[in-house]
């Protein structure tokens, strides 16, 4: 039996058995023969990317992106769940699990749709799939993934089981078992709010809202929109965001001022929410800001929210944060 955690993010989908990560953008492509295949140079060689599952053969993240005519991409909930789900989070446990044996997950969902789609999910999830992984150099391994069992839980609880437990799923910080900790998530198409109270889950302070990243993206977007006459896809803007400049049809365009005013915009309407939100709950004894859109807004929310906010660790992902306490999470409900 293997654990492993697995992150299916409207941004990015990630997984890890606890020793390997993998990350990719969240896009499935419809597949094509690529004349060439091969990456030019070894060093960039990286996880297959192209898949056959059920009757459909597909590229997803980046390789989608790049090769594919037609791509998919939604900040739907229902249509992501319904058309995309399944096929990213097999994608991205190909690579941890062997054929046939069986394996445990632990994924997540936002807060104010666990209830909703929880169940579904499971049964989504929940059984023996049938795939083949195409290569790079165009061989074919036919593969079965066999997911034993599926926990759900509220998506930010990830970040706090990170922080709470350690590799073998045993208590690693007392404070968050003891504390009340409120956690802000910022993932690509929500924020989530959630308090752990000892442990315990609070509904009252838990909440989802549309304040995602995506909302900086979007207005980055129309901007470049309104200057260049080229509307550029939100998820082709994750480097360029980071980098601080694009190039659109040969012309530079610095995003330093754009990201600045978007970033701190959405840094003070997710702050409002959070001080709104948790008003009666003066007694919080921590904030933890997470999420990979919470470590790009963490500049300019941390200062607007009241409390006690911890800082991620720097020298780690912080997309990573929410998949690395899901599997913490399996190996505390799971001992081997």
């Amino acid at each position: 039996m293997r654990i492993l955690g697995a992150d299916i993010g409207f941004g990015y989908t990630k997984a890890t058995d606890g020793r390997q990560f993998q990350v990719f953008k969240s896009i499935v492509g419809e597949a094509h023969p690529i004349q060439f295949a091969e990456t030019l140079l070894p060093a960039q060689a990286s996880q297959p990317r192209h898949f056959v599952i059920g009757n459909e053969e597909v590229f997803v993240g980046e390789l989608a992106e790049a090769q594919s005519r037609g791509r998919g991409f939604t900040l739907d909930h229902s249509q992501f769940l319904a058309k995309y789900a399944r096929t990213l989070a097999l994608a991205a446990l190909s690579p941890f699990a062997e054929h046939g044996d069986p394996v445990r997950l632990v994924t997540g969902l936002p807060i104010s749709f666990f209830r909703k789609y929880k169940d579904a999910l499971t049964t989504l999830l929940q059984q023996r799939h049938e795939l083949s992984v195409i290569h790079a150099d165009g061989s074919r391994q036919d593969k079965q993934i066999y997911i034993e069992k599926v926990r759900v839980i509220p998506q930010p609880f990830g970040s706090l089981f990170n922080l709470m437990l350690d590799a073998q799923g045993k208590t690693l910080q007392q404070r968050f078992v003891t504390e009340k900790i409120g956690v802000i998530d910022v993932g690509f198409r929500t924020t989530d709010f959630t308090i752990s109270d000892k442990t315990r889950y609070s509904e009252r302070g838990s909440l989802s809202t549309d304040s995602g990243i995506s909302l900086a993206y979007n207005a980055i977007a129309n901007l470049l929109h309104e200057k260049s006459g080229t509307q550029v896809e939100l998820y082709r803007l994750y480097e360029p965001v980071t980098r601080g400049v694009i190039k659109i049809k040969g012309h530079k365009y610095d995003l330093t001022g754009i990201v600045q005013q978007a970033f701190g915009q959405l840094a003070t309407r997710i702050a409002t929410e959070a001080n709104r939100l948790w008003a009666d709950d003066w007694d919080i004894d921590a904030i933890v800001l997470t999420g990979g859109g919470g470590a790009a807004l963490a500049p300019y929310l941390q200062p607007l929210v009241q409390g006690e906010v911890l800082p991620m660790p720097a020298d780690q992902d912080a997309r990573l944060n929410n998949v690395m306490g899901y599997w913490k999470y399996g190996a505390h409900i799971w001992p081997m």
